[in-house]
This record gives C-alpha cells, structure tokens and sequence, in this order.
C-alpha cells in the first residue's frame, strides 16, 4: 500500500517535471502537433487542466461532476470537447493547469480513506485518483516530448502506472471487446535503477517481463508492441500486449509500430 501523501507528492513531482518542460516555450510551440491525432501540446496540457477540474469535482461535488456527463452532447467527443474547452494562450493556460492541479491535490488530501469517488463508469478513493492522475500526467507528458523531441529520463515513479497498468488488465480486454482472461499474469519489470518491480503469483504460467519505461509506454498506448522490449510467455500475456490500456474510455488507434521496425536502441 502507498501513502496517499506520497501518491500526492509524486503527482507534484510528475507535474513540475511537465511544467519545467512547457513552461520556456514560446507560445508558437504550444501549437506544435504532438502524436494523439488533432492534438496540439496546448491539447495536451488543456486536457490536463480539465481532467483536474472533473477530478476536483469527484472529490468535492459529486452531483456537479455527474452533471458534466450528463450535460456532455456527445460522450465520445467528451475528452476531445474537454480538451478544446479549456484552450486557451498559454500563459492563461498554465496558470490554470497550475491551480487547478494544487486543488485537486488539496481537495484529495481531504477525502476520508473509505469515501469512494465518482468517476467515468466506475468509483475510486483517493488514493486510486491520485495514482490515475499520475498515469495521465506522465502519458500526456509523454506526447508533449515526443512532440519536442526530447527524450525524458525514467523514474521511480512509474511503479505507480505499473500498478494501475497491471490492475486494469482486464479493462483493457473488455474495451477490445474480448473476454476477460482467468488466468493470472506474473509481471517483472525492470526499474530504472536496476531494482524489480513484481506483480502476480510467482508460479503463473503466464508470464510479462521487461523495462518499467517499456510497459507503461504500452499500457498508456503510447509505443506499439513492438517497438518495446517486452517477453511475453503464454497466450494471455501475449494477448495483453495488444489490448493493455490503463485509462478509462475507448483504446483510440493506438501507436503503428516505428518506421525503424523492431525494438529501437
């Protein structure tokens, strides 16, 4: 189990290290395209900015954020029409972002450990929004790199998209419209430091190994299969890597596998 404390101080640690990297462009930049379709970098830090404003909501006002799903005109467009909401220059745009992060952070600080949350077809405590806040953050900061070309160094921090990566295996078959599987994955993953990060029973036949980095690219959707240096032994595990997916909401395309082929260097 993770202190909810420390799940808010990683997701402080996880937004500084994306600001730090937004914050010096000049606002031209914000209008780079980044890898998800249609999406600018100033997309991608609005849907952060909104995603905090419906988590803010979750935690303070349960009836106020089911009225933003109800009120929504078109659900599927909902993160897209989210995104665009909350565009904005990107000085008023950081600003936002910023405030909305630090009460968001405030508000889930408040919540009592047994109070589950409202969210997008299902419920969470505190705890388990904080970790989802970090998986999006880092995801999104992801495509903000990619779309700078700057290559950001691996931390201690994925464990925590790990574990929501490894705790949604069976989402991630039900929104690919397949069965869930019965039987159990062993996960062992390879931390930056060198140190292993495990999960599921030591005697499943089915079997998922490889780099931290590596999996939580595949489960945000943000590499394909095979340009990640993932093993899978068994049939479940193999199936896992084309449907894993961590967040809530239909997969989308996904990522095509690098022009280079293959795992790259």
């Amino acid at each position: 189990m993770v202190d909810l404390s420390d799940l808010l101080a990683d997701l402080a640690a996880e937004s500084a290290d994306l600001d730090a990297l937004v914050a010096p462009l000049p606002a031209a930049d914000w209008a780079r395209p980044t890898p998800a379709a249609g999406w600018s970098i100033g997309h991608q830090i609005a849907h952060l900015a909104w995603t905090d404003h419906v988590a803010l909501l979750a935690a303070t006002d349960a009836e106020a954020f089911y009225e933003t799903v109800t009120a929504a005109p078109d659900p599927n467009r909902m993160v897209d029409a989210g995104a665009e909401a909350f565009l904005a220059p990107p000085v008023d745009l950081l600003a936002r972002w910023r405030a909305g992060r630090a009460a968001l952070s405030d508000a889930l600080a408040a919540v009592p450990a047994s109070e589950k949350l409202p969210w997008y077809g299902t419920r969470m405590s505190a705890a388990s929004m904080a970790t989802a806040r970090i998986m999006e953050t880092w995801a999104h900061g992801a495509d903000v790199a990619d779309a700078l070309g700057v290559v950001r160094p691996a931390t201690d921090r994925l464990r925590h998209v790990a574990h929501l990566g490894v705790r949604t295996l069976g989402h991630g078959f039900a929104v690919h419209g397949r069965p869930a599987p019965a039987a159990p994955v062993r996960v062992e993953l390879t931390g930056p430091g060198g140190e292993t990060w495990t999960w599921g029973p030591a005697d499943a036949a089915d079997r998922l190994s490889g780099p931290l980095l590596d999996f939580c690219l595949l489960v945000t959707r943000r590499r394909h299969r095979a340009d990640l240096a993932l093993l899978a032994r068994g049939p479940v595990a193999d199936e896992w890597l084309d449907v894993a997916q961590a967040f809530a909401g239909p997969p989308g395309t996904g990522r095509e596998p690098s022009s280079r082929g293959g795992v790259p260097a």
